[in-house]
């Protein structure tokens, strides 16, 4: 894969920085974990990437969470087998070109379009509410 691949609705490995880890004062994602490309905003510098954790820890109520369906798992190399999370309440901010967090990998998947931009569209709806860790 090349960074050019790094396109909404791709879902990467990516050390995901959590608002609680780095309100503690941390600075790394403690593992890779599965990630979708929210929004990919060009620059002359890097592009930004917008990115959102997935997990299969199930959110709590009051999180802006989507289910992800068993088709949708399958198409974004996710477990079938394990109930997944997209997590739209807090996502991490990276440049690619300059970011120690990216790797040109293959990508596990890709979300479809008629899952995904239903979702980043209601994302943008309540962006301001959302936490923005910045991995710049």
């Amino acid at each position: 894969m090349s960074f050019g691949d790094l396109k909404t609705g791709v879902v990467i490995e990516y050390p995901f920085l959590w608002s609680i880890e780095a309100q503690r004062g941390e600075t790394e994602g403690r593992k890779p974990r599965p990630a979708a490309v929210g929004v990919r905003i060009p620059r002359a510098s890097g592009d930004i990437l917008l990115l959102f954790p997935i997990t299969t820890k199930q959110p709590e109520m009051d999180r802006f969470a989507v289910e992800v369906p068993d088709i949708e798992k399958r198409r974004a190399g996710l477990d079938p087998q394990a109930r997944s999370w997209l997590i739209l309440d807090e996502y991490n901010e990276d440049i690619i070109g300059q970011s120690f967090y990216l790797e040109p990998t293959p990508p596990l998947g890709q979300f479809s379009r008629a899952f995904f931009l239903p979702v980043i569209r209601e994302f943008v709806a309540r962006a301001r509410y959302a936490k923005r860790i910045s991995r710049r």
